[in-house]
């Protein structure tokens, strides 16, 4: 298979839709679905060995005997389809299918031709007139101010770093998700600053897309807590204190005073 596609799956027995899935793979001979079952405490892992059972080559279910969060879970089945598939291009996407799976295939399609080259490419909800975006204004207003604050840290302009549907060649998914995440929800931010940490800003833009979404809607049901919501700031300074300050100090005070100003900077304007 060409492509492989991760998909968590927490508590999801009543949003799969799985008819949807049957069509896209009887669609669609050059992708393979991984879907990883993250604890869930209803019967969603019973659903997902029905389905594999009659796409047999083409699904996989990866099952975790505890919840991990969203960020282990998405890795632990990008390191699985490394392992066993040949897939030369692995991404995810929301068990809701908040993304659909034309707006997936046009990431996809975004690469280049030579899929050994390094690569990324992640949707993007940015409003366009073009696109059909479904959002509450609160949650559109609270992500653009986030969104701020996460372009200051990482030193890039990225729109919307949040999105739940990202593209990776092989050889960038193996070196990008080795390592556990220290956040289980903001780990997309932790995947660009180290992709910017490995190769540098100039070079990452060249590796890098970020593509907009025709449609995108906002499915009831999120698994983000208020409790993990009031601990994002928190886990943001944990972020840029790893990715920013502690490379920082290995070069120089200098540098580190930079990261340390953008950082304060961040949270006050």
């Amino acid at each position: 298979m060409e492509n492989a596609i991760v998909i968590p799956c927490y508590n999801e027995a009543k949003r799969l839709d799985i008819s949807t899935f049957n069509n896209f793979l009887a669609q669609k001979n050059d992708y393979t679905i991984c879907f990883v079952n993250d604890g869930s405490s209803d019967n969603t892992l019973e659903i997902l060995k029905d389905f594999q059972q009659n796409h047999q080559g083409r699904v996989y279910v990866y099952d975790a005997p505890q919840n991990n969060g969203k960020a282990e879970a998405i890795r632990s089945g990008i390191n699985y389809m490394l392992q066993y598939t040949k897939a030369k291009k692995i991404g995810f996407m929301d068990a809701d299918l908040a993304t659909s799976f034309d707006d997936y295939e046009n990431l996809v399609d975004s690469f280049h031709d030579d899929s050994d080259n390094d690569g990324m490419v992640i949707g993007s909800r940015t409003r366009v007139k073009t696109a059909n975006i479904q959002r509450t204004a609160f949650r559109s207003a609270s992500s653009n101010m986030f969104n701020k604050a996460i372009q200051w840290i990482i030193g890039l302009k990225i729109n919307d770093t949040q999105c739940g549907a990202k593209v990776f060649t092989r050889k960038t998914a193996s070196t990008l998700f080795r390592n556990a995440f220290i956040s289980r929800w903001l780990f997309d931010i932790e995947l660009l600053m180290r992709m910017r940490n490995k190769y540098g800003k100039q070079s990452m833009i060249k590796k890098f897309k970020e593509v907009r979404l025709s449609k995108w809607t906002e499915v009831e049901g999120s698994k983000i807590t208020l409790k993990d919501a009031i601990q994002f700031p928190i886990q943001l300074v944990r972020i840029a204190l790893n990715y920013n300050f502690k490379p920082a100090v290995k070069q120089s005070p200098s540098k580190l005073l930079s990261q340390s100003y953008k950082l304060v900077k961040s949270f006050l304007f």
